[in-house]
Formats: structure tokens, sequence, C-alpha cells
């Protein structure tokens, strides 16, 4: 596995992969095409945030989005789910030893155990009305522990 910075020509497998990623949460609705994600990512993410890809076998199997305080998106492929990828990536962001928050949704069991198993911490629970799915969700943060 080979983590990098995303670049634009990321965009068109970037894009796919959050679809493919979302279409497995079978609460959601689902609202993108994979053409709309493909130009959100190519038009709005890619350009204005910091996006780090992991790639396995020449293609990207996950990617993560961050910034100082937030990890704003954490999808990886669900061909990948279960081999590192996810663990990976959010190694690379954690390492520099920064408190970070992030959202998941209630209903996402795999992600919540997940994110617990890592050390990060409920802080709120929502009934969803600030999210475009409209479905209940939590929010987490990670400290990093004392002499980190």
């Amino acid at each position: 596995m080979i983590l990098r910075p995303a670049t634009a020509a990321d965009a068109p497998a970037l894009g796919t992969l959050h679809i493919a990623a979302m279409q497995t949460l079978s609460f959601l609705p689902q609202l993108h095409s994979v053409e709309e994600a493909i130009a959100w990512m190519a038009g709005e993410v890619l350009p204005r945030q910091v996006v780090r890809v992991a790639e396995v076998g020449g293609a990207p199997a996950g990617y993560v989005v961050f910034s100082d305080d937030w990890i704003d998106q954490l999808y990886v492929h669900p061909d990948s789910h279960g081999r590192g990828v996810g663990s990976a990536l959010l190694a690379s962001v954690m390492a520099d030893a920064r408190g970070r928050k992030l959202w998941t949704f209630q209903q996402n069991a795999r992600a919540r155990r997940f994110y617990e198993a890592r050390g990060f911490v409920l802080l709120e629970l929502t009934d969803g009305a600030g999210n475009e799915e409209k479905t209940p969700d939590a929010l987490y943060q990670w400290r990093p522990s004392a002499g980190a």
C-alpha cells in the first residue's frame, strides 16, 4: 500500500470510490450519481482541501480528507474493507498528534467501532438536521495522549 497526496487526476477514481462506499450504507438515501461525485471531487474537494490517497495495486483503495482540526471524510472502497486501508489512512493523519473531530452516521456501526477502537470519544448525537442526508449522526473527537 502506498499513501500519497491526491492530485487532480484522481478525481474520477475518488468520485467513483466515494459512491461505491456510500452505497454500502443501506440506511442512507443515495443523493448523488457517480458523475456528480466526480465533479464535486474535481471542483470542490481536491482544489480546496488536503486529501491523501491509499493506493493498492496502482489504484486508489481509500482516501481521507482532513484539516488541522477535522477529518472531513474517510472512505474505503468496499473491496478493500478489512485490509488495513482505513487504519493506514487514519494513522497517517493522526501521526502529527493534533486532536481532531469527525462526524459519522449513528447507524454506521462499523465506522463507530473503527473510530472508538482508535481512541475517538463520542461527544454528541444529533438528529441529522445538519447533514445533507438528514440522517442521525455522531460527533467524535480524538485527543493525543500526554507526551505524544
